[in-house]
Order: structure tokens, then sequence, then C-alpha cells
């Protein structure tokens, strides 16, 4: 469920509001509207907690076997932190330095040993030389009043001396094709000895910063601390200030639930408070409470960053069940499903033994990993081995309507297998999407809105769509039109039609239908995807079970004699990258029809953001 919210406004002196702040702070459930703070005291912990970050992302590149063993105060933690970025600064300027250097020696590969020193010898002695490149072809045709002394040439470019006046101006009759190589800052040979020293340099700073990484967990350790540091005083610079009054005031949303410990809090320390419902248009903060069960979700939808709106639904526990359902589906194989059931339970065994608190997602590993071995088991997929190769005991534990030993009978039982199974894709797909309306039904009847007409309108399309879909999907002859899916249809977008912008008036909303009616007509033909697109379990479960047999087909004939090792290895690898995509899988489909399919149809945009009290300790 979506925990109720209140709005909550605090009033203090402004002396006081640096105190108030440390109670706030100890109370930690109160999520504080978006604040803008400015100060010294603010910059200064920012200006650490940059450096800090900053440090840790550089040591991030280096490995340390053991930290610290000296447990150093904040100021050399930065010190520390400054002296990190300050040695990858300068690493990168030796990098630049290289970069620049490589490019000028690659720019004199053609030309051999140059020293600009050389030139300025000759030209304090009368010599004035330039060097010059041109095309081969053109090279020839130089005027005799132009002098050079040939040095090399390639396919394509000739390069020279061109013996000048000591003027910087170009002579006249030389070709416009014909460049002037200008001189390296320094000798070239200089350049080389320079980028050795330069790589050398950064040799000993990588050997400094593999060094210092050893402090990383105390520098992290800091920047926790300083992150914390960096919100409380943010939070007291932001504060709305009326100066006239000597008042500061503070706005957020605290959970119903919760209010009492504020105002407590306020009768105790004498702040005026103010307490009341959130408006429409507030920026309320969403926190779910569920029971153990639906929470395991949780790992995934943090891993999403999808948090719905706190007027929106919460629809974790739907969520879960649909998606371990996606996942078996999508995977489809027990002896896959048994593997992450015993990975999953040999992490939360471990975590046990060491009385620790084992992490959500393992717990949510295995019950995704029993639903696979469930969908496996009745459909006899077992590593995509032959049914006819499997154990009796096993065979007998699949549906038969759905099973892969009944597939193996005929090509007619097999073509009747998938059917069956597109059916019940399909069937999935009613459901979910039923459950969607019939959860708005359920609000609006609460609220007292004929909009729950709409909702039984686009319940009964769906149902009458499912028939439609059945026929131009599955099969016509078992499945034909029936008169009562067109009725259901039409009926049910004569009711969203009139319904679906109901504000109070039946005329405004027809005429608003009718402003949109692309839309609405493009919405009956939405209904008749959405629930095709539920075909994409059957299929992407059916690509995986290929996979796996070709595997086994490819691995089979090196099992019998030497080269076994190798049918050993490819089994693993075949298997192994065919769980990887199936995860991939899972991500790109099962996650969809949750997060677009079913939400679209209950109105959701997930448009919420995740309840953050200002609190002590980690944010919750």
């Amino acid at each position: 469920m979506i925990v109720p919210m209140k709005k909550v406004s605090l009033v203090v002196l402004t002396g006081e509001r640096r105190e108030m702040a440390k109670k706030l702070r100890k109370l930690g459930v109160m999520h504080l509207e978006a604040l803008e703070g400015t100060g010294t005291e603010l910059l200064t912990v920012r200006d650490k907690f940059d450096k800090a970050e900053q440090a840790i992302a550089i040591l991030s590149e280096y490995k340390s076997k053991k930290p610290h063993k000296k447990n150093l105060v904040e100021a050399d933690v930065i010190a520390q932190a400054e002296a990190v970025i300050a040695l990858s600064a300068r690493k990168q300027v030796c990098y630049e330095h290289i970069a620049a250097d490589e490019s000028e020696l690659v720019r004199f590969s053609g030309w051999g040993a140059v020293n600009p020193g050389d030139f300025d010898l000759l030209s304090e002695k009368g010599v004035h030389l330039s060097l010059y490149e041109m095309p081969n072809d053109a090279y020839g045709d130089l005027p005799e009043t132009i002098t050079t002394i040939h040095l090399n040439h390639d396919k394509y470019l000739r390069r020279f001396l061109l013996i000048g006046d000591g003027s910087r101006e170009r002579p006249a009759g030389l070709p416009p094709e014909a460049y002037e190589a200008a001189l390296p800052r320094v000798a070239t040979p200089e350049l080389e000895a320079e980028i050795a020293a330069l790589k050398a340099e950064i040799s000993g700073i990588d050997k400094k910063l593999r060094s210092a990484a050893v402090l990383r967990p105390q520098i992290e350790s800091v920047a926790r601390r300083l992150a914390k540091d960096m919100e409380f005083e943010n939070v007291c610079a932001g504060m709305n200030l009326e100066s006239d009054c000597g008042l500061s005031w503070i706005t957020g949303y605290v959970p119903a639930e919760d209010t009492k410990l504020v105002t407590d809090a306020a009768k105790t320390e004498h702040w005026a408070v103010a307490i009341s419902d959130p408006e429409e248009d507030d920026p309320v903060p969403t926190k779910l409470k569920n029971n153990r069960l639906v929470s395991l979700i949780y790992p995934l939808t943090d891993f999403l960053e999808t948090v719905p709106g706190y007027t929106e639904y919460d629809i974790s526990g739907w969520f879960l069940l649909y998606f371990c359902l996606f996942f078996g589906m999508i995977f489809g194989d027990a002896a896959y499903g048994a593997l992450l059931s015993l990975i999953a339970g040999f992490g939360l065994l471990s975590a046990a033994v060491k009385r620790k608190r084992p992490a959500p997602i393992l717990t949510m590993l295995l019950a995704l990993g029993l639903s696979t071995l469930a969908w496996g088991t009745v459909t006899c997929t077992w590593f995509g081995i032959d049914t006819a190769l499997l154990p009796e005991f096993l065979r007998m534990l699949s549906v038969k309507p759905i099973s892969n030993v009944t597939a193996a009978l005929s090509p007619e039982m097999d073509s009747l297998v998938k059917q069956n199974l597109q059916i019940f894709c399909f069937s999935v797909g009613l459901t979910q999407l039923s459950v969607a309306h019939i959860k708005s039904i359920i609000r609006n009847r609460r609220q007292k809105s004929l909009k729950l007409l709409a909702d039984l309108g686009s319940l009964a399309m769906l149902i009458g769509m499912f028939n439609v879909v059945l026929n131009f999907v599955v099969s016509s002859e078992r499945f034909p039109l029936a008169a009562q899916s067109l009725y259901c249809i039409g009926g049910g977008f004569a009711l969203s039609f009139v319904f679906a912008n109901y504000d109070g008036s039946i005329g405004k909303a027809i005429l608003e239908s009718c402003k949109n009616i692309i839309s609405v007509l493009l919405g009956v033909v939405n209904i008749f995807s959405d629930i095709v697109s539920y075909i994409r379990l059957w299929a992407v479960g059916l690509a995986g079970g290929a996979i796996s047999s070709t595997v086994n087909t490819m691995a089979g004939p090196l099992l019998g004699h030497a080269l076994i090792f190798f049918g050993i290895l490819l089994l693993l690898f075949g298997h192994g990258l065919n769980m990887v995509l199936n995860v991939l899988s899972v991500l790109v489909h099962g996650v969809r029809l949750n997060t677009l399919e079913f939400s679209s149809h209950l109105g959701m945009a997930w448009s919420g953001f995740a309840y953050r009290p200002f609190s002590e300790t980690a944010k919750k």
C-alpha cells in the first residue's frame, strides 16, 4: 500500500533553526521539500565532499589488498584526497604532453632527426633554411630562382630544404601545393627522451596511487559523513526566512502514522506547527509499505527506479505475482530453475550461518527459481533434453496439454501443444489487464465517479477482443468469432466513448471524445495489440528451448570418446550463455508487460519519487 502522507510546516526563530534541524534529523520521519541553500558552511562541506568523491573515483581503479591500519581524522583524510587528486591531475598532464610529443614525432617521421637549434645556428651564419614538402610530380617544375636541397621522397611526397634570404615571406614562384613544415618545439631525440621521462613519471604516480588505495575505505566513510553534513547545512541554509519577524520555516511530508512524533517534538521545543492533507499539485513523496512476501519485488523496482505517484496505485503484489510467472515462462527450463534455487538457497543458508541478514535479492531469486522450476516441470523441459531420454517420473509430472511429452507424439500433437501454450499466454494477458480495469472500477466506485462505467466498458472490450485474438492468431476453426464477443466490443466501446472523459457532464464528456476520435479508435486497436503482446512469453521461451536443444546436439558427439572434456565445456558455455540471454529477455519482456501494458491499462505513469526522510541514518 501507499502510506498516507501529511503536509507539515514548522516555524521557529531564525536563531534556533540549526537546533530545529538537528531535532528533525534525529526524528528521521520528515521528507523535506526541495531546498537550495547557500552559505559559507555549506560551500565548505560541499567542497570537502566533492574532493572525497573525486578521490574515491580515482582510487577505484587501483586494488588494495588491505585497508590502512591507522584511523585518520577528517582533516588528514581530506588532505590525502587532495594529494590523490593532484597526482591524478599531474598524470593527465603527462598523458597530454606524451600525446603532443608523439604527434610531433609522427609528423617528422619522414624527416629523420630534426633539431631547431641547428637551424637557428645556420641562420645566425647567414644560411636560412626551411623545411618543405610537396607532391613528387610538382617538384621538377620549380623555377630556377628557388634554391632547394633534396632530402628524400616517398610514393607521394618529396621533402626538401628551401634556402631563403632571411625574410619570412614566401618565395615568389613557389607553387601553392608546397607546404612548409613548422619546426618542432625541441629536437626530435629530445622529444623521445621527454616521452620516456613522462612515462616513467606516470609509472611512479601509479605506484603512489596504488599505495594510497588503502585509504579508500576511510575516504568513503568520511564522504558518507560529509554527505549527511552537506544535507544538514543545505537544510539550515535553505529555510525560508522572514527577516522582519526573525522567523524561519520549513515544509515537508510525514507519514500520517508518524505525525505524533513531530507534534510532540513541536510541543517540547516550542515550534509552531501546521499539519494538513496534501494538495493535488503538492510534490508528495511515495512510501510503500507491504508484507515481507510482497516486498520481494523491491530489489527489482529499486533497480529499475520505478516509483508510483502518490495518487497512483501500489501494484507491488501484482507485479511480483506476474513477474514470477513471466520469469518462469521465459526461462522455461526446470533445470535452470533448480540451479537458481540452489544458488539462492546457498546464499540464504550462508547468511543464516553467519547470523547476517540475507540480501533481499537472494529471497527474490529463490522465488524466481522456484517459479522456473514449476513451469519447466509442467512442460517437461530439463536442459533441453529429449523427453524420451528423461526418467519416467519427470514425464509423469508434466501437464499433458502443454507438455513436450505430448508434443513429441506427432506433428499434430506438437501443433496442438503450441496452440495451447499460446492460449495460455493470451489468458494470462486477459487476466492481468482485467485486474487493471477492476482496480480502476473499485477506485472510481469509492469516489462515486461515473468513470467506472468507462472502465467497465474497457473490461468488456478486453473480453470480446480476447476471442478475436484467439480467432486471428491461434485458430479460426477452434475459436470462431462469436456474436457475443462483437457485442462486448461494441457495448464496451460505447461506454468508454461516453464516460472516459466524464467530469460531471455527459455532454462535455462525449464532446471531448469526439475531439479525440482518432485516439479513441486507436484505443480499441491497442487492446488487441496489448493482448497479442503476451505471446512474447511463449516465443522467447521457445527460442531459449531451441538454444538448449542445439547446444545438446552439438555437444552430444563429443561426450562419447576422448573429447568428452570439450563436450562438457561446450555444454557449460552454451547453457550458461542461454541463461544470460534469458536474464536479458526477462528484463526486456517480463518487465515491459508489467510497466507498460499492465500499467497503461491502470493509467499509471510511474511519476512518483521515493520517500527520503531527513535523517541521521542512511536514507530509507
